[in-house]
């Protein structure tokens, strides 16, 4: 395994200008690990973003099939970080082996995704209306149209997903991929995997020629508010928590040239239990309800929060072995002792709420999550209960019951914006309830039909978005090739002579693209 030396990267070098030193723990113990890390200065981080503005004209004007080619590259980089690594990080962060390795894989499928994207093409977006001088009254100008990336881009690292959602994650391949040099900020769990991680993006780097400031990575607990306040930083890309996605969206809304955060925040995930359903296969719903709930330790942002059923002895028999599955879960290490803390405090909120009533788990103590299952009043949804539509962070549901069809459609109504929904039905029930869809696809980014939301397939039709709070911007999605379009902005050039247009503009078509010329998708050229 590669040295750690705990140093920023900055422009394609080492630098570890800052007195405050941070410290890697063991997420199973607390034990302090044999790496130091140097937190950034602000002069740190200044250099980090302008090194990145530097990069950006170089870096975005090369072509789509070199920028392919240097993802390729951190792909197989990543690929090769051996079991030493794997070891590493679940010392970090107390996942097991197999989650690591898992990972692993698609992080760099990720990178491979975004490869195939650029030589595919069609992200740029090409649209060309040509000239019409006879037109009348008056007549039409040459009109050509292509995006490119918005530039320099700030990404911070998700404690939940050390490599998916981290170093080398969706954000930042999104971001290289659209054209954008990233300044990284590595999560504080897990540094030591973020440094071996850099490593490898810097290596993919060097042999395949890019320019120096492509990729930068800072340390810190207070780092973040300088890169997001600082003006060579066009973009933001986060996952985590509502108030600190919200805290950046303020500061970015608030600099003197705003730009965009795009923030993965909070869900609560509702499953939404039909009565056919429960009557066909209510025991083994209930089963596998309970695996989705403690899966990872319930450290998804897809985890199952919600669960609202009709009135009726199937539901009431669904919750009862609910109950029972969630009672023998066992408990789990959870990634920190921060994210510990949160849950125990969430638990502790879900307690004391009259509203509330707890039905199964462990009384949470010691270093370990234990899983628990409450149900709540219905009048919770309806009266928009604030501490129901927060999301507790870990192996934890709520259950809903309503009286009718009536009732539940009220209670959706008083959901806010959810990452998913899920409708476990039979036929029965979505011809009974079809009417349903169309209030989901209001409040989510994915409705599922008879699944589990902590499965999220990384590729071109996936959405991992939606409406506030659970993402700042539901236009968009951290998960999938669509995130691309989240960097990157439109530019019309009007009457521009042909060696000057970019190539996916030209007359020759030199890329091959499949462009919207005068209203008709053509790959042709237009000598």
């Amino acid at each position: 395994m590669p040295a750690i030396t705990g140093h920023n990267f900055i422009a394609g070098a080492r630098s570890a200008a800052g007195e405050t030193i941070l410290h890697s723990l063991d997420a199973s113990t607390g034990e302090t690990l044999p790496y130091a890390f140097h937190q950034a200065t602000e002069a740190e981080v200044d250099a980090a973003a302008r090194a990145a503005e530097a990069a950006y004209p170089a870096y975005r004007a090369l072509s789509p099939e070199r920028r392919a080619h240097f993802l390729d590259a951190i792909a197989e980089q990543i690929d090769a970080l051996g079991d030493d690594f794997v070891q590493l990080v679940c010392r970090e962060t107390a996942l097991p082996a197999a989650r690591i390795q898992g990972e692993r894989g698609r992080t760099s499928g990720q990178m491979r995704l975004f490869a195939r994207v650029l030589r595919r093409g069609d992200f740029l977006g090409a649209r060309i209306d040509r000239a019409l001088p006879e037109r009348q009254p008056l007549p039409r100008p040459d009109l050509r149209q292509y995006r490119t990336g918005v530039g320099p881009v700030a990404v911070f690292g998700a404690s939940n997903f050390p490599l998916a959602f981290s170093t080398a994650g969706g954000d930042t391949a999104a971001a290289l991929a659209a054209g954008c040099p990233v300044v990284f900020k590595a999560h504080s769990g897990h540094m030591a995997t973020a440094e071996l991680v850099a490593q490898a993006i810097i290596r993919a780097a060097e042999q395949t020629g890019m320019p120096a400031g492509v990729f930068n990575m800072v340390y810190g607990g207070g780092v973040g508010e300088w890169l997001v306040k600082h003006p060579a930083i066009q973009a933001v890309g986060f996952t985590g928590s509502l108030k600190g996605g919200r805290a950046l969206c303020d500061m970015a809304a608030a600099r003197p040239h705003p730009i965009p955060v795009f923030a993965e925040m909070s869900s609560i995930n509702p499953v939404l239990m039909l009565p056919a359903a429960l009557e066909a296969r209510g025991e083994k719903i209930a089963r596998e309800l309970a695996d989705s709930v403690v899966q990872g330790c319930g450290q998804f942002c897809t985890n199952p929060g919600l669960v609202i059923g009709i009135a009726s002895p199937a539901f009431s028999l669904f919750v009862a072995n609910l109950i029972a599955e969630i009672g023998q879960r066992p408990p789990q290490t959870m990634l920190n002792a921060g994210t510990l803390g949160s849950y125990e405090r969430g638990l502790a909120a879900l307690h004391a709420h009259p509203g509330l009533k707890h039905l199964a788990g462990q009384p949470q103590e010691g270093r370990q999550a234990r899983p628990q299952l409450f149900q709540a009043d219905v009048s919770l949804l309806l009266n928009g209960d604030e501490l129901l539509q927060e999301e507790v962070f870990g192996p934890v549901t709520v259950v809903v019951e309503v009286a009718d069809k009536a009732q539940l459609i009220r209670a959706l109504h008083g959901l806010r914006g959810q990452l998913t929904a899920t409708l476990t039905a039979e036929p029965a029930d979505l011809e009974a309830h079809g009417d349903l869809l169309p209030l989901l696809e209001q409040k989510v980014g994915r409705v599922l039909f008879n699944g589990y939301p902590t499965g999220v397939e990384v590729c071109d039709a996936m959405v991992h978005g939606g409406p506030y709070p659970a993402t700042s911007d539901a236009r968009g999605t951290s998960v999938g090739s669509l995130a691309i379009d989240r960097f990157l902005r439109p530019v019309c050039y009007q009457n521009c002579p042909d060696a000057l247009l970019p190539d996916a503009l030209k007359n020759a078509n030199p890329l091959g693209l499949a462009r919207l010329v005068d209203g008709i998708t053509t790959r042709e050229s237009l000598a």
